[in-house]
């Protein structure tokens, strides 16, 4: 279940605000086992079978969370708790996502025909098992208070407003929230109208984009010799719509937690206007590049060490983080290009130094580089991601245009043109100007009711709605 779909905001998101505050009311409880069992409704509507994954990796990570909060005076054996309940969700994590990429690449490479099973991807299982992991690491360290009630657990890691595609939550962000949260109507109202924000860019602009970048790539997959405006307008498009379709519903996730009351820290901050790769991952993907820091690369060393063992620290963090987006060596490659980018300024410090032209020069470098990341990210090869690649720099004997490129272009110009004008903070500047006007704030509730009818109609109208981090 999307929640950009009819399902969702007129049956599912009604039924459980009324059961949260109305039936529930008056006990704290019985909102969360309400929400509980919603969440696990949820993710059985799409995935039947798999919630008792879910249901499982509840039971563990809320037994290992005990065992480490009270063996806390044993170290080591607290240390082992922390190490076995690591092995569980990775485990898991392989066997469901990378099992059957590991197994080809053993047959590729020793050709012994192993029996390869094909396991179907539970949806959000990368969420969910950082979530878990993150609950047990957080009671270790005591930014958590540890729920001996298992339903609390059961909450922090399947809420489904963050359930399928994040943002990653970290257990200390929450923690407190489970039992004690506060929900007021301005929280109810901001997280709504955060939601209208949300379903907007996801239905409205990234279906829009996503639209004809499937265009571009999939002519160049087939073999078509896409012209070289043609194959950028693709890549942009696609630039534009996994931004407008993550931050949509990283934007949708944290108003509804803010509806009942839960308040997720923000996962993106105008990436595309940053003047550095390393400012681009401060701003995109934001929970995870910090769960990675913190979880991972800090834990490793960080920083605070040789400049060798740094970029091993950086190495190791960027395989994993391409990895974590999907078994296949265009998400390893994608994420090893980062670390080259990264490493190269590290070692430079050319991240460090400014200027009004040099700053200009820096944007268009860390733009280029995210587009063409783009590219071999959405890519379903590396094959493919040459062959597009290439026809973006008129290496396939391409024309530098053609008719295609000129219809798509014609067609998507405003849409463009709204979509990058949205990629920079221009409204969010020009909403503290006017935060005290009164005829603003009538603007902005006509206008988000403009949004919800324009979304809503776009989605009765149309079947067309693909969700890119349903793959990870």
């Amino acid at each position: 279940m999307l929640f950009s779909s009819t399902t969702f905001i007129y049956l599912f998101l009604p039924l459980v605000l009324l059961f949260n505050f109305v039936i529930f009311r008056w006990s704290r409880l019985l909102q969360n086992i309400n929400l509980l069992f919603a969440s696990l409704f949820f993710y059985a509507w799409g995935e039947p079978k798999y919630v008792f994954l879910m249901i499982g990796s509840i039971v563990v990570n809320w037994f290992f969370g005990l065992m480490v909060s009270k063996k806390r005076d044993r170290h080591t054996l607290c240390k082992l708790f922390i190490v076995l309940d690591v092995i569980f969700n990775l485990g898991v994590l392989f066997v469901f996502k990378y099992l059957t990429f590991t197994g080809n690449i053993i047959d590729a490479l020793f050709g012994v025909n192993l029996p390869i099973p094909n396991i179907a991807l539970p949806i959000g299982i990368s969420f969910f098992t950082f979530q878990a992991m993150s609950y047990v690491i957080d009671v270790y360290r005591q930014k958590g208070e540890v729920q001996t009630n298992i339903l609390y657990v059961g909450l922090y890691i399947s809420f489904f407003p963050q359930l399928i595609a994040g943002p990653i939550v970290r257990y200390e962000t929450i923690a407190d929230e489970i039992k004690n949260r506060k929900e007021t109507l301005n929280d109810f109202f901001d997280g709504f109208a955060r939601f209208v924000v949300g379903l907007s860019k996801k239905v409205l602009l990234a279906n829009t984009f996503a639209i004809l970048a499937d265009n571009a790539f999939d002519a160049s997959k087939n073999g078509d010799n896409i012209s070289v405006m043609f194959s950028w307008l693709g890549a942009i498009a696609y630039t534009l719509q996994i931004f407008f379709d993550f931050c949509g519903y990283s934007d949708m996730a944290i108003g509804l937690g803010r509806m009942f009351g839960f308040h997720f820290l923000e996962n993106f901050d105008y990436p595309y206007i940053s003047t550095s790769i390393t400012e681009f991952w401060r701003r995109w993907h934001m929970s995870l590049g910090t769960w990675f820091r913190d979880y991972l690369y800090i834990p490793l060393g960080g920083s605070r060490c040789s400049k060798g063992r740094n970029v091993f620290n950086l190495f190791v963090v960027w395989f994993l983080t391409g990895l974590w987006h999907g078994a296949n060596f265009t998400f390893i490659v994608w994420g090893l290009m980062y670390f080259v980018l990264l490493v190269i300024e590290k070692l430079t410090g050319i991240h460090k130094k400014n200027g009004k032209v040099l700053n200009v020069f820096k944007w268009l470098y860390t733009i280029l580089f995210v587009v063409l990341g783009w590219v071999v990210f959405r890519a379903e090869s590396i094959g493919d991601a040459f062959v597009y690649l290439g026809a973006m720099f008129g290496l396939n004997g391409n024309a530098f245009a053609d008719g295609m490129f000129t219809g798509w272009f014609e067609q998507n110009v405003i849409m463009l043109s709204i979509g990058v004008v949205l990629c920079t903070p221009f409204f969010r500047w020009l909403s503290q100007k006017t935060k005290n006007s009164n005829v603003i704030g009538f603007v902005k509730a006509g206008g988000l009711i403009c949004l919800m009818v324009l979304s809503i109609a776009s989605l009765v109208g149309s079947s067309y709605n693909p969700f890119i981090y349903f793959n990870f």
